[in-house]
């Protein structure tokens, strides 16, 4: 690993200061690009009352954004694994100014989708966690991996919080459309810290060192417990994706302000910081199924008791803070159960394809909920729908096989 390599004998203090730089720099990075996916929900009324679109228009393009940030996972997974990760970023980076920068000067529903789902879409996939945790599962010594990916989301998860009253700003004074150029600009100056990330993938995973990329994903397609991390991680993409959308319209809806739903979006972000980054230690401490199986239970009793009972300020906030601590824990989780049992040789597009099952469940997510409400003019059908695929995930990930796969090790090169 490359990181690991250029500061071996410089010390412990070096050793851990270098470690520092590159889960910084791919928490920055992350916390702008999840930051503005975060705060997509603020945009949907003055987007839709300025263009004179319907929510399900905007929650179309939302949800091809979600769509085509699965598809496109794990070919940029490939990418990173082939070329490492930092030129992915770099160009994450540059695409996902683009997408800002269109999705502002669209006219139309149709220049809206493909900006603001296609283009945007992508460009997560190069900015967002597949292509931040592979590197950093490769960077990082296997004792120092669950901390680096909690840390990196905890960073990432301070963007998102900071995100919500910035991005309320920005519309306050700049207007919708000013706002998405001015972090059109933001995302381009991020391109240095794509640096830190340089990963040597070709030497990452002695135990996966004589295996290639076919033979890896073949092996991974053959593997039960792999599919039940997708089908677990389709409900972790529906219920986040839907809360994020459509939350702050749900409660304008029943009577809250919109400064009550901007304030519950930020205690998401907040309470998330801190529930990445324990979910992630407590990976490296626990077994990362039971974990997520706990997770999805709790997840899911959080939602009945907010649908259920009087919908108040105070339980609103309380929803908040619960949803805030179990958003994002499931990645780090994840990503670690899918290097726990694949190795790291390959990690990016492994995750990229167990990520495509939680960005399906996202489309699926955003979409129902702009439709069902139309249809309807309610979100009460897309909420019970959240409660049940939260169920089967729990249930999913209990039976997971979650041991190493034995491989033959590679023959020693000759002296």
């Amino acid at each position: 690993m490359e990181h690991a390599d250029r500061i071996a004998g410089h010390g412990d203090a070096g050793w851990r200061a270098a470690l520092w730089v590159p889960v910084i720099a791919g928490g920055l990075i992350m916390g702008l690009a999840l930051g503005v996916r975060h705060v997509q929900g603020l945009f949907l009324l003055p987007v839709t009352l300025d263009r004179e679109w319907s929510r399900e228009t905007f929650g179309l393009a939302m949800a091809a954004q979600n769509l085509i940030w699965g598809v496109a996972q794990p070919f940029t997974g490939m990418l990173a694994d082939k070329f490492g990760s930092a030129k992915v970023v770099a160009v994450g980076l540059v695409a996902y100014g683009l997408g800002l920068f269109f999705m502002a000067r669209a006219a139309d529903p149709t220049g809206f989708v493909l900006s603001a789902g296609v283009v945007v879409g992508i460009a997560l996939s190069g900015t967002a966690f597949g292509a931040i945790y592979g590197a950093l599962s490769r960077i990082m010594p296997a004792e120092r991996r669950s901390w680096a990916l909690g840390l990196a989301g905890a960073i990432g998860g301070l963007g998102q919080f900071a995100m919500v009253p910035a991005a309320q700003g920005l519309i306050g004074g700049w207007g919708w459309a000013g706002a998405l150029l001015i972090l059109s600009g933001a995302m381009v100056l991020l391109l240095p810290l794509a640096m830190p990330l340089r990963d040597r993938s070709s030497e990452a995973d002695a135990a996966g060192a004589g295996l290639s990329m076919s033979a890896a994903i073949g092996e991974a397609l053959r593997h039960k417990g792999f599919w039940l991390l997708n089908l677990g991680f389709f409900a972790c993409g529906f219920q986040l994706a839907f809360i994020a959308t459509h939350l702050p319209a749900y409660l304008s809806d029943r009577g809250l302000t919109a400064s009550e739903g901007v304030a519950a979006l930020a205690i998401i972000a907040l309470t998330n910081v801190a529930g990445t980054y324990l979910l992630g230690v407590w990976g490296g401490m626990l077994r990362r199924k039971y974990l997520l199986a706990a997770l999805y239970v709790v997840r899911t009793l959080a939602m009945a008791l907010f649908i259920f009972t009087p919908l108040t300020i105070t339980s609103t906030y309380l929803f908040a803070a619960v949803m805030g601590f179990l958003w994002l824990g499931t990645v780090p989780l994840t990503n670690g159960l899918v290097s726990q049992v694949f190795g790291v040789r390959y990690i990016t597009t492994l995750f990229g394809f167990v990520f495509f099952g939680h960005q399906l469940g996202s489309f699926f997510g955003v979409w129902l909920g702009g439709y069902l409400f139309v249809t309807t003019g309610s979100y009460q059908a897309v909420w019970l729908i959240a409660m049940g695929v939260g169920v089967l995930a729990a249930v999913v990930h209990w039976p997971i096989d979650d041991r190493a796969i034995a491989r033959p090790s590679p023959a020693p090169a000759a002296a």
